[in-house]
């Protein structure tokens, strides 16, 4: 009873695709709450321009 390559080499690769999928998921999103906080600082500086613009009125 010994070790088949063939059957080695299987579970090896499906266990690079496992990890390849959490890390997929987890960066995804991770990119996704960057951009939210991105958008939410982009409009605060907007926020800001349109508050001394009035105050220039």
């Amino acid at each position: 009873m010994g070790i088949n390559i063939g059957d080695l080499v299987y579970q090896l690769i499906m266990f690079i695709l496992l990890l390849g999928m959490i890390f997929a998921v987890y960066f995804n999103v991770r990119s996704l709450l960057a951009r939210s906080n991105k958008s939410n600082s982009i409009e605060q500086k907007l926020d800001r321009v349109i508050e001394l613009l009035e105050k220039d009125k």
